[in-house]
């Protein structure tokens, strides 16, 4: 079953049972992958991961800008629509499997020092694209490449 035809049956459920956070979060979901679909880029999994995660991270900024602005009400709504977005995204690694991964790629690409971080991140970022958030998977190339 494509995420397409997942989204839309977990719609009709959320109808169903009347859940308007849920359904509100399927909804942007929705309506991300049809902009995909008329993108240049197209609509393949790689680019609904992308779509999904990006979605993720827009949720969790907007909730720590309303917890800073003490509106609590507000964070929740996001981070509940997060919690949902979530759930169609593979499950991400932990940071001890992101850790032995790349360390194999630092050396595989041959890596030394903290000014060859941009060639270790370029192989990461496409090797672990939906597996792990970019700012994980930088702080730990930083630390590995900052011990050797």
């Amino acid at each position: 079953m494509s995420l397409t035809d997942q989204i839309n049956n977990d719609l009709k459920a959320a109808m169903l049972a009347k859940d308007t956070g849920k359904l509100e979060a399927l909804r942007a979901i929705k309506s991300a992958l049809l902009l995909l679909k008329t993108s240049p880029e197209g609509q393949s999994e790689a680019s609904e991961l992308k779509a999904l995660q990006k979605m993720v991270k827009q949720r969790k900024e907007t909730a720590e800008i309303y917890i800073t602005q003490n509106r609590k009400d507000l964070a929740d709504t996001e981070l509940a629509q997060a919690a949902v977005i979530e759930q169609y995204l593979p499950k991400q690694m932990s940071e001890e499997e992101l850790k032995a991964i790349l360390q194999e790629i630092i050396t595989r690409v041959g890596a030394s020092s903290p000014a060859e971080m941009g060639k270790v991140m370029g192989v990461a970022t496409k090797e672990l694209s939906g597996k792990a958030e970019g700012s994980v998977i930088s702080k730990i190339v930083r630390e590995l490449l900052s011990t050797q």
